[in-house]
């Protein structure tokens, strides 16, 4: 990279190069690649380096038959920038090629001038192509669980910038706030608006009158189904929407997470909408309450493989290496909650992974080693949701509607 101004394309291959080639997430990444940029360019850095991410499999095709060898880092992110940037959004050509060149070394000016030149010459229809496929390590354990044709799907889903989804503090206000904000009401309670929309500038947000929360993410809280004056317990509990769900339920909720920067983002959301928890910063397998509660919610940590349509910079930064690390860290935070757990209570499970050893397979050797919980059958709101022992949320399953988070959610009730 050369040493001239900071620019939106350049913060966006700095930061993407970070992902490929260091394993940094790009939300990491993307705080010092755009230092010095206003506001606006560096969210304009972040919406080209994710994007660029998400059609990456696809630009590497285009690119293939047009390098000898694969480049080094930040020249085959700026290739990938560019040919996302022509190809997908269809920018002018001109100011794409001559600012993509003037951001690689002078050594490589001629490969990335001549490549693209080549690419813009042969009038690739992009639409034609395939879409792109996950990377090999997660691709191929996702069809031995699930099939070829739900991983296709999920590939669609993965290709669609997601929507915006929101949940209401108030309930009784989801068809008001509907209308105000021209939003589709989906069937777990979710609004969900179209791509685009500039958060902070919408009605209602500076009320606290909702918050952005996957409608997907949601279903946990739903499942723990915490009642009035009881104490529920939220672990991992950042950034705060299912801790601001429990509350609006009228529960006495703690909210508990090992990081302290995560929390304070809690902090902020409950301050937000108005919404009260206890906060605690600990690490789940250390901590130890009071007393027992009534019920108590596990995000666990996990490979995050269901976020794929929010982050596609994930598949990049990981290798599929240390799964089996994060598996035994979920089955031992698993038995730390289940000790919290009154008599005749419940522990609800859930991560955000689509690996079935990070979910049902989670719940198969927790009820082993705990035989005092049972899992309960739950509903589901669209038909083939439901698994035995809990809910297989994938992103494929609202396909038609833009898809959601892929989630496992398992619901242990303690009958000692």
């Amino acid at each position: 990279m050369t040493s001239q101004p900071k620019t939106a394309r350049a913060a966006a291959i700095l930061a993407m190069t970070d992902v490929t080639d260091d394993g940094v997430l790009l939300s990491e990444a993307l705080p010092s690649a755009c230092t010095g940029l206003s506001p606006a360019e560096a969210a304009r850095a972040g919406r080209l380096a994710t994007e660029a991410l998400r059609w990456a499999n696809r630009s590497d095709r285009v690119l293939g038959p047009h390098l000898r060898m694969r480049p080094e880092g930040r020249v085959m992110n700026a290739l990938r920038l560019a040919v996302y940037e022509l190809l997908e959004k269809g920018e002018a050509a001109h100011g794409v090629v001559n600012d993509v060149v003037s951001l690689v070394t002078r050594s490589k000016a001629g490969l990335v001038n001549g490549v693209l030149r080549n690419i813009i010459r042969r009038e690739v229809v992009w639409a034609d192509l395939p879409v792109p496929q996950l990377q090999k390590w997660l691709r191929k354990p996702l069809v031995a669980a699930w099939g070829k044709e739900a991983v296709l799907a999920m590939e669609r889903v993965q290709s669609m910038r997601p929507p915006l989804d929101l949940t209401v503090k108030d309930a009784g206000q989801r068809d008001d706030w509907a209308k105000t904000l021209q939003a589709q009401s989906l069937p777990n309670g979710s609004l969900r608006l179209s791509v685009g929309a500039q958060v902070s500038a919408l009605a209602g947000y500076e009320d606290g009158a909702w918050w952005v929360q996957d409608a997907g993410a949601t279903l946990a809280a739903q499942v723990l189904d915490a009642q009035p004056g009881e104490r529920v317990l939220d672990v991992g509990a950042a950034p705060g929407g299912k801790t601001m769900q429990l509350a609006t339920t009228g529960a006495e909720v703690t909210a508990l997470d090992v990081s302290k920067a995560r929390m304070e983002r809690v902090t902020e959301n409950l301050k937000r909408t108005g919404l009260t928890a206890h906060m605690v910063t600990a690490n789940a397998l250390t901590w130890k309450p009071d007393a027992p509660f009534d019920a108590v919610l596990l995000d666990a940590p996990c490979s995050a493989t269901g976020t794929l349509r929010r982050h596609p910079d994930l598949q990049y930064a990981r290798d599929g290496s240390g799964l089996a690390e994060l598996v035994s860290l979920q089955s031992r935070l698993l038995d730390s909650a289940a000790r919290w757990v009154k008599p005749g209570g419940r522990l609800v499970f859930c991560t955000c992974s689509l690996l079935p050893e990070e979910g049902e397979g989670q719940i198969e050797s927790f009820l082993g080693r705990n035989p005092t919980f049972r899992a309960i059958a739950l509903a589901s709101h669209d038909t083939g949701w439901t698994v035995d022992g809990g809910l297989r949320l994938r992103p494929d399953q609202w396909e038609d509607r833009g898809g959601l988070d892929g989630f496992f959610v398992a619901r242990l009730e303690n009958h000692p």
